[in-house]
Order: C-alpha cells, then sequence, then structure tokens
C-alpha cells in the first residue's frame, strides 16, 4: 500500500530531481498563501510540506502533488480574523475528519457526475488564475509601502530572466530527457543572477523560510460544543474545497498519464494529511493542479517525487533557507507560465463552435467563475446548470403513441424518460373526458426516474377516477405501484410482462 513505486536507479533519480523541482515552485506558493489566510509563512511551508508528504503516501493518485493552496486559503481568512490561528488549526483537523469521512462513505465516486465541459472550464479557469497569481511579482513595495509595478531596468531584467526560463524548459528537452528542464532552468538562470549581480526579486523578498522541525501541538481552543459550532462551518466549506480541487486535480493527470488514480483513497488521503497537519501547525491544503503539471511533466509519475517533493522542502526550511531566498523569482514565475501554458486546454477554443451551445456557456461560465469567485463554486455551478439544461432538453423528449387495440380500450404508448422536468408535458399528453371508459398507459419504452413522476402518475390516475374511466397502468414498477395508494381500488396495475426496472435511487449507484 505504501510502495513509493520506483524498481530501478534511473526511476528514482527522475523521481527525486523532479521532486526537487516542486519543491522549489513550492515555496513561493505555501509563502503567498499564508499571506492570503493572513498567518505566519511557516504556517504555510508547514502545510506545504505535511499535506505534500502524507497525501503523497497515503492518497489514490500517484505522482500527484498536495500542498497549501489559493483555493482553501481564502475561506481561512474570516476565520483567522475573527478568531485566531489556533481556531484555524482546530478547523483543520475537523476538515481531515469529515473528508475521511467522505472517504469511507465512498463519495469520491461522485466526481464521475461533473461533465466534460466543466472539467473543461475548470482546467482553463485555473490556468488564468495561476497566470494572474504571478503578476503579483511584477510588483515591488516603495518605502511608502506602496506596490508599484516594475518599470525600466528593473522590468526588463525580470523580463528578460522569465524567457530564458521559458526557452530553456522548451528546447533543453529536444537536446536531453535526463535531466528535469525545468530545475535546470531554475538553476541556469539563479546562476546567471548570481554571475551577474543582477538587481531582481528573489525569494527572499517574500518573507524568510527558516524556521524548524513543526512541533506536534493540540490546538489551544476551548473543548465545547460552541467551538464546535464556530468551526464546524468553515471546517465543512474547506473539505468540500479540497476535496473537489483534488479529485478534479486527480482526474486531469489521469487523463494527462493514461492512467486511473483511486477517488476514495485520495479522499482518505487527503484527510489524514489535513488532520495530521492540524496537529502541527500547518494550515491544511489540498492537491495543487499547477505543481502536478511540473511533476508530471518533469517525469514524476509515482508516490517518490511526491515524498521527494516534501522532504526537499523541509531541508529548505530547516538548512537551506539562504541559498533557497537568494533564487530569482523570474525563474519561478517562467515555470508557471510553462505550467499555465500547458494547463490551458487550448483544443477548447477550436471546439467551441462544434460543441452544442449550451455545453460552450457551460464551458466558458465555469472559467469565468473560477477566476472570479473560487474552483469550488464553479465546479457545482458547472454542475447545476448543466443539470439543468439536461432536464430541459430531456423533458422535450416525452410523447405517447395512441391507438385502440382488439379489446376497444384506448393505448396510450408512453416513450421517454418521466422525470420532474417532465411532469407537465406527461400530464398534457392526456384527456380523460375525450378518452372511453378503458385506458390503459404503457410505461414499456418509458422509465419512472423520481417522486415528482410518481406523483404525476398518482395525478393522472385521479383524473380519470373523476371521469369514471377505469385506468390501466402497464409495466409499471414496482415502488410506483406500492406509492400509488391514492388511486385506490379502482386503477388496476398490470405487472405481466414487466421488465423489472426500478425507480433510480443511490443502491443502483
Amino acid at each position: 500500500m505504501f510502495k513509493l513505486g520506483c524498481a530501478s536507479r534511473v526511476c528514482a533519480k527522475n523521481e527525486i530531481l523532479s521532486g526537487l523541482t516542486v519543491a522549489l515552485a513550492l515555496v513561493p506558493e505555501a509563502v503567498a498563501f499564508a499571506f492570503v489566510a493572513g498567518v505566519d509563512p511557516l504556517v504555510g511551508l508547514y502545510a506545504a510540506f505535511m499535506v505534500g508528504l502524507l497525501a503523497a503516501i497515503f492518497g489514490g493518485r500517484p505522482g500527484m502533488i498536495s500542498g497549501a493552496t489559493g483555493a482553501m486559503a481564502v475561506v481561512m481568512v474570516a476565520l483567522v480574523a475573527e478568531h485566531g490561528v489556533e481556531y484555524l488549526f482546530a478547523a483543520v483537523v475537523l476538515t481531515g475528519l469529515l473528508q475521511m469521512g467522505a472517504g469511507a462513505l465512498r463519495l469520491g465516486k461522485f466526481i464521475r457526475i461533473v461533465p466534460y465541459p466543466v472539467m473543461l472550464g475548470f482546467v482553463n479557469g485555473l490556468a488564468i488564475v495561476i497566470f494572474l497569481a504571478q503578476l503579483q511579482h511584477f510588483q515591488v513595495t516603495s518605502a511608502g509601502g506602496v506596490k508599484e509595478w516594475l518599470s525600466g531596468e528593473a522590468l526588463m531584467i525580470f523580463a528578460g530572466l522569465i524567457m530564458l526560463t521559458i526557452f530553456i524548459i522548451k528546447y533543453l528537452p529536444k537536446l536531453t530527457g535526463s535531466f528535469p528542464a525545468a530545475l535546470a532552468a531554475i538553476i541556469a538562470v539563479s546562476l546567471l543572477a548570481f554571475g551577474l549581480k543582477l538587481d531582481t526579486v528573489t525569494v527572499g523578498d517574500l518573507a524568510s523560510i527558516k524556521g524548524g522541525l513543526p512541533v506536534f501541538h493540540i490546538p489551544m481552543v476551548p473543548f465545547t460544543f460552541e467551538t464546535l459550532m464556530i468551526i464546524l462551518p468553515y471546517s465543512f466549506i474547506l473539505a468540500a474545497v479540497g476535496l473537489i480541487e483534488s479529485l478534479l486535480t486527480l482526474s486531469l493527470i489521469d487523463e494527462v498519464t493514461n492512467t486511473r488514480g483511486r477517488g476514495n483513497r485520495e479522499c482518505l488521503g487527503q484527510g489524514i494529511a489535513n488532520t495530521v497537519t492540524g496537529f502541527f501547525g500547518g494550515m491544511g491544503g489540498c492537491a495543487m493542479i499547477g505543481q502536478s503539471m511540473i511533476n508530471v511533466n518533469s517525469g514524476g509519475r509515482q508516490r517518490l517525487s511526491g515524498v521527494a517533493a516534501a522532504l526537499f522542502l523541509l531541508m529548505f526550511i530547516l538548512f537551506a533557507s539562504p541559498l533557497i531566498e537568494r533564487i530569482p523569482m523570474a525563474a519561478l514565475v517562467g515555470v508557471m507560465f510553462v505550467v499555465v501554458l500547458a494547463t490551458f486546454e487550448w483544443s477548447s477554443l477550436r471546439i467551441m463552435g462544434k460543441i452544442p451551445a449550451t455545453d460552450a456557456f457551460v464551458l466558458v461560465l465555469v472559467s469565468a467563475v473560477t477566476v472570479f469567485t473560487d474552483l469550488a463554486i464553479a465546479v457545482v455551478v458547472g454542475v447545476i446548470v448543466s443539470a439543468l439544461v439536461f432536464a430541459w432538453e430531456h423533458a422535450k423528449h416525452i410523447n405517447s403513441k395512441t391507438y385502440d387495440d382488439e379489446q376497444g380500450s384506448r393505448v396510450h404508448e408512453l416513450n421517454g424518460p418521466l422525470f420532474f422536468g417532465s411532469v407537465k408535458n406527461f400530464l398534457e399528453l392526456f384527456d380523460p373526458e375525450a378518452d372511453p371508459d378503458d385506458v390503459i398507459i404503457e410505461f414499456q419504452n418509458s422509465r419512472v426516474a423520481d417522486h415528482s413522476a410518481i406523483e404525476a402518475i398518482d395525478t393522472l390516475a385521479e383524473r380519470y377516477i373523476r371521469a369514471g374511466k377505469t385506468l390501466h397502468l402497464r409495466h409499471l414498477s414496482e415502488e410506483c405501484r406500492r406509492l400509488l395508494k391514492k388511486a385506490g381500488d379502482l386503477v388496476e396495475v398490470n405487472v405481466l410482462e414487466d421488465p423489472r426496472y426500478h425507480v433510480a435511487d443511490d443502491q443502483m449507484a
């Protein structure tokens, strides 16, 4: 269960070097997200280390990188501002417990209900978010504490180093594939900046990353029902956001690597990671699409790369902070720009005119909501809109073929699904006053999908009863027959040749 996945030295070397590349890219991200949440940078770095390590070991997707993320950081802001960081640690512990509960209940499978246009919108929106997040590094803080955009020589140096980074990442693989291009670019650009003594923004300009080992401590909050009521809403949102981002990232990595991760195990892994992190002073986290793409593109496909990334990050904190703090931010921004280009689904632009207009709308909507709010809201909105569009389209598909059989009964042969969206059209298909005394509704080509459909059948049965007609419901499901109590003895339910389908419920998933 805990194998790191490498059976050869070449594999291990590639995984470790890929992990080093990811660790370098994790530093500014963790610091930036700690600032967003309103906590000390080390709280973000400890989260990146512990969540990354434990999710890599226990999670369901080898090669996927986890750590402190912006999607979860924005949820933490109000809690930290109102109650302090200890309440955040308690909320992170509870978040992990909720996520483990989701894994135990096997809720990870429900990521399959996310439509493909929503997935495309999620990926494109997140690529835009990653791009926009890099723009802050084009700013410096003046002596008066005001953020100002780089200009003149400083801008030229920063942009030049970014372009050099991108150039190396793009063309080095054409010369050799034995060394991760992103790591080579970071080293080369850093050496160039050191050698020429270029005046440019470095990692150390964000914050110091020097610290000790994370220390176990129980969050210092009152263990009362009131405390639970304070942290529970935040924990629930954090758990949902973390699982949505992790499971969608898992699906993306599955597609890129042509392999399959395990969603329920990922829920458990994320839960373990967050629970433990909360007890060691970390801000919690989830899967990171940017760093995961860096890892995969650098050759990291096994658990070893995630473990290596976490351990390298810890070594940076303990021993190498002076060296890491001198890395030019331009090198890391360049790496992230390459990630943006690799993450964005450019094919979605080409197919916009070839797919249904509703799918194109959902794709753009999810991208926009991801950029302007957050990932979880975007995915929920996308799924809801897709479901409503689906319901609307299928509501128009229900119809009936009417004829009189040899016994003189009027037969309405129903076609199409019967569910909440189609019940109105269903009821309009029948005229009890105009039908003869004996009427049969044939359900063999129709699917009774939900309680709204059952209520519609009951309503129609009552209409025929009031008109003094005898109604036969043929090939109706057993569940429906049990619930049609209002129809009484005047409604005959013919179960001969019953196809034995059932009302859709959770047991069929």
